[in-house]
């Protein structure tokens, strides 16, 4: 039954997106198919990030410890670095450049200059390690790769350039190397709403990470549409006596490298004149203090996150009554976190949302009293642009209320994986739906449940991790002769990792000794928290592969009798 939020909803978006409205839609081709989008949205980030901070010039942009910048300050910073792209290093259009750094001032100025430049920011996992990297970069053929302290050490090998960041300098002085080139008022060139805009890494079941580009419609039409979201519940609080009185403000929490902490979180700030004040690595203390200090209005996380503030002991030293919204993504909330969430936090209502590196973020959202109402829900559609289907195994869409792989169709989405023509094809359906690997139906009332996943992938914390690609990593010791890699429940994470293993004859192994050998080939939250030494030969099906449904049955059950 729909609700009265979900009715206000409705009403609310339709008189934005209407002939008319602030955000009114037209339609746009793309690959012979008609997509609704947003008229109003500026046709580039370059146009974007001009118009925007241009008219929030002199507000707060960045908190960066002590540092605080002003959305004048940082735009004029990435124009000296798209400038000296251009001059110092050559970049053209649709040139590659990696980013490989923890989240500061720098990054975000950098990525604003790489697409002013008419390059393609490259977004590297931080948490990678120098195989990862290596590859990720050679997988893309990045032309040149920024990256701070710690990455650069990891890099040392890198035969593609590498410029060393200090980001833990101010913002002119970490980027002087860069903007030392710069030749001031040469022109940017003018970039195109097809143009290639950004390539972000994703984990699927077949390994290795692979490069989703997309253009620079697709990714402000993401922004827009998440935009299309907050001026719809801003609308309603409006109308209901309560506007916001303060300048909204965010803490940046996630990696800058994932899809949410991109889109909804950094790039849709410049429209809302938003102040986001980052956290270089995650505290829940730290998170308190600065959500108190700074009158944080909006937080956002994996849900581990906000439980860990929820359960701290010193949760009522802290004043958190600023945040409106306790937003999630990436993975389920236990039902119980979602109702402690909403009665214990101060007036902050839970918010959930399901998106993809692949949609630009955009998918679904459930909000405050709706999530209430069905807190084990993804949510409904993201209006105006988001389309949700059921499908079935070639593709069709399915009734309502059957379970199938829930398909995407969206103007945001991306263009497909960098040079895997036949992966893309895999993920796309012949009339637009990308096909997410998870699986799911769809209530009565629109409501999206996702029951399972397609792709042999575990969700720890948010992150994605190829059980291929942890096998692969065992496969590589040379006493391994058998591997199976499969997710294990855990209080915190929701899933962490965890293998069972058979040498070969006359190979001893030890299960620390394996952890040892994996953390110097792959991020550490890949690797295993618990591996088992079979004796035995692991079972296999008839198809002569190794039967990992009874292999996870069995050791997640010793696992949580451990």
């Amino acid at each position: 039954m729909r609700t009265i939020l979900d009715e206000r909803m409705d009403a609310t978006m339709a008189a934005l997106t209407g002939p008319g409205g602030m955000l009114a839609l037209s339609q746009v081709e793309r690959d012979g198919r008609s997509y609704p989008m947003i008229a109003a949205a500026p046709p580039s980030l370059p146009y974007y990030f001009a118009h925007y901070c241009q008219e929030h010039g002199d507000k707060t942009f960045l908190v960066a410890g002590d540092e605080r910048l002003t959305f004048a300050a940082v735009h004029a910073a990435a124009t000296r670095v798209a400038q000296a792209l251009i001059a110092g290093h050559g970049i053209g259009k649709g040139d590659r450049v990696g980013i490989a750094m923890r989240n500061s001032p720098a990054w975000i100025a950098l990525y604003m200059g790489v697409t002013m430049a008419g390059g393609v920011a490259t977004l590297l996992n931080g948490w990678w390690q120098a195989e990862e990297l290596d590859a990720a970069i050679r997988e893309v053929d990045c032309t040149l790769v920024f990256a701070d302290g710690p990455r650069a050490k990891r890099l040392a090998d890198c035969t593609t350039p590498v410029v060393t960041i200090d980001d833990t300098l101010p913002l002119d002085q970490a980027l002087g190397a860069v903007t030392a080139a710069a030749q001031a008022d040469a022109p940017l060139p003018a970039v195109a709403a097809t143009d290639h805009a950004t390539i972000l890494f994703t984990s699927g079941s077949t390994g290795q990470s692979k490069g989703a580009l997309a253009d620079h419609r697709g990714v402000v039409q993401g922004v827009f549409n998440y935009l299309a979201q907050a001026l719809m519940m801003l609308g309603i609080v409006s109308q209901d006596g309560n506007p916001p009185t303060e300048q909204p403000s965010a803490l940046l929490t996630l990696p800058l490298f994932h899809v949410t902490a991109e889109i909804p979180v950094m790039l849709q700030s410049f429209a809302m004149g938003r102040k986001l004040v980052l956290m270089p690595k995650w505290d829940a203390k730290e998170a308190m203090r600065l959500i108190e200090a700074e009158r944080i209005s909006y937080f956002v996380g994996v849900p581990l996150m906000s439980f860990e503030m929820l359960t701290h002991p010193d949760r009522g030293d802290y004043d958190l009554s600023s945040v409106t919204d306790f937003a999630a993504g990436g993975a389920p909330r236990p039902v119980e976190h979602v109702r402690r969430l909403d009665a214990e936090m101060g007036g902050g209502a839970p918010l959930i949302g399901y998106g993809l590196t692949e949609t630009n973020a955009v998918g679904t959202g459930n909000w405050r009293t709706n999530y209430l109402a069905k807190p084990d829900s993804a949510g409904r559609p993201s209006v105006p642009l988001v389309e949700i289907a059921i499908l079935d195994d070639a593709g069709r869409a399915l009734a309502q209320g059957e379970r199938g792989e829930i398909g995407i169709r969206t103007i945001c989405n991306f263009l497909g994986y960098w040079n895997r023509p036949e992966a893309t094809a895999a993920c796309m359906t012949a009339d637009g739906f990308f096909r997410t690997g998870d699986l799911g139906y769809l209530d009565a009332d629109g409501y999206l449940f996702i029951v399972d996943r397609k792709k042999d992938i575990i969700i720890r914390g948010g992150e994605n991790i190829s059980c291929q690609e942890v096998e692969a990593a065992l496969y590589a010791h040379p006493g391994v002769a058998e591997a199976a890699v499969f997710g294990l429940a855990d209080e915190r994470f929701g899933e962490i990792p965890g293998a069972v293993v058979h040498a070969r004859d006359g190979v001893d192994l030890t299960e620390g000794a394996l952890q040892a050998f994996l953390a110097e080939h792959i991020a550490a939250f890949k690797v295993p928290a618990r591996i088992w030494i079979s004796s035995v030969a692991l079972p296999r099906l008839g198809t002569e592969k190794i039967d990992k449904v009874a292999l996870r049955n069995t050791y997640r059950a010793l696992a949580t009798a451990a």
